[in-house]
């Protein structure tokens, strides 16, 4: 295989963390080919924007890189005589398609987030035979990407693993099932199989993702359909993993089986991701959810009852289209009931092509952006309490990289806080127990023992 030893690639990464695995595997394509990383954008022959099309003007954040890029192309070509490829990958190009080249027509090639297994035999085309114009693939293939992706390693001490991608539910304000396509699960022994590559290779904590990662259904050996609580005990069978993690999952595919993992398995961490979006019953129709707020809640006390030491994240929108202040006081009541030790809110914003983009009585920019106040410092609250009881506790800490201070690492709580320490250099990539000593709403203070 032809390599490209002395050049360089970068790769800018958007969104999820479906996002985050996916540049990992491009990295280690490119790799395969002989690339190597680089920090510097204006060092690469390669740059690559992974993108995400779920916040709002995603489209325009990426026409403005694209813009800079160009730039440093241009300035490459010019003082050092180099060429440039420049290339998008992931959920913006699925929505965008052919209006990337249009706007961009010096990117080079442009693929959606179940083609970018393609990429290396693109860079191998583009340089044997450089285009006037661009590629652009937004296929929905039906065979999965992950047969054609090289073998992987650990990304760290912490470790990303796609088992489930797609989506079947079509939330009203949600593109992806029209980027990501229909849900799709890996078999049980390929997901195994990297399991045990990753451990191997120095991954200590294994974070499984999906779009909706509990609706998994691989096929085990056999060619039986397996759930994700099938899938956890098998992983956490595995010689020298210490943690594991699952996200995001979505409330109605919360069964008793999974819930019980919680119970069950001492390397599942005791923290839990569990979207509601809205506490309105009248809003979670509107929004095409598959729950109630009361099937939510019984979920919650389930989960509690399973693991008393477990807490909880969510997701929220406010302002969404119809939202009254009956409605988004519902929120607060959830929010409350339920003391969420972290949480990720939002305004509603409109997705092209999403069925809210188009419904009636729009919630004003200013109402949203009450609401969301409102809603944060509620949220930040319950937070910094938390934070703050952890306090004088010993936890085990991950650590995963240096911090801004000489001889400060930093790292992840069970319950994924930020905690930064005071240790030697060498416990990068271990577990340390540590006592916390300070706490803010943000991150834990922590002294090793």
């Amino acid at each position: 295989m032809e390599t490209c030893v002395s050049e360089k690639y970068f790769i800018k990464t958007f969104g999820c963390q479906m996002n985050v695995y996916d540049s990992s595997r491009i990295a280690d394509m490119l790799e395969n080919e002989g690339y190597t990383a680089t920090s510097k954008q204006s060092d690469a022959d390669i740059v690559i924007f992974n993108t995400c099309h779920i916040r709002e003007k995603a489209a325009e954040k990426l026409f403005s890189d694209l813009g800079r890029a160009q730039l440093i192309a241009q300035e490459r070509q010019e003082n050092e005589g180099k060429t440039t490829i420049i290339g998008v990958v992931g959920c913006v190009v699925q929505a965008e398609d052919t209006q990337i080249m249009k706007r961009a027509p010096f990117v080079d090639f442009a693929v959606g987030p179940l083609v970018y297994h393609k990429i290396p035999k693109l860079l191998r085309d583009i340089r044997a035979h450089r285009r006037q114009e661009g590629v652009v693939d937004t296929d929905f293939p039906a065979i999965s990407k992950f047969d054609f992706l090289p073998e992987n390693k650990a990304q760290g001490a912490c470790s990303y693993l796609a088992v489930q991608e797609g989506c079947n539910n079509f939330c009203t304000y949600c593109v992806v099932p029209y980027t990501r396509g229909a849900e799709y699960s890996r078999p049980v022994a390929e997901v195994l199989k990297e399991a045990r590559r990753l451990i191997a290779t120095g991954t200590l904590e294994i974070n499984l993702l999906g779009q909706n990662v509990n609706s998994y259904h691989g096929e085990d050996e056999n060619g039986q359909e397996r759930g994700l609580a099938y899938l956890l005990h098998k992983i956490a069978e595995l010689d020298g993993l210490k943690r594991i993690r699952y996200t995001t999952s979505y409330p109605a595919d919360m069964n008793d089986e999974l819930i019980n993992c919680h119970r069950d398995i001492p390397i599942l961490m005791p923290y839990l991701h569990l979207p509601v979006q809205s506490g309105s019953d009248k809003i979670l129709k509107a929004m095409n959810r598959r729950h109630t707020s009361g099937d939510y809640l019984r979920v919650v006390e389930k989960l509690y009852r399973a693991n008393p030491d477990l807490k909880m994240s969510s997701d929220f929108i406010v302002g969404f289209p119809d939202e009254t202040e009956a409605d988004f006081e519902a929120t607060l009541s959830i929010v409350k009931q339920v003391q969420y030790i972290q949480a990720f809110s939002f305004k509603y914003s409109r997705r092209p092509g999403t069925p809210a983009a188009v419904m009636e009585n729009q919630v004003e920019e200013k109402v949203k952006k009450e609401r969301l106040e409102i809603l944060q410092n509620l949220l930040f609250s319950y937070q910094e309490k938390f934070n703050q009881a952890c306090v004088g506790k010993v936890m085990p800490v991950l650590l995963e990289q240096k911090g801004r201070h000489k001889g400060q690492l930093i790292g992840r709580t069970p319950y994924m806080q930020n905690l930064h320490i005071e240790t030697d250099g060498a416990n990068i990539n271990k577990i340390i127990n540590a006592k916390v000593i300070s706490a803010t709403t943000n991150s834990l203070s922590g002294k090793e023992l």
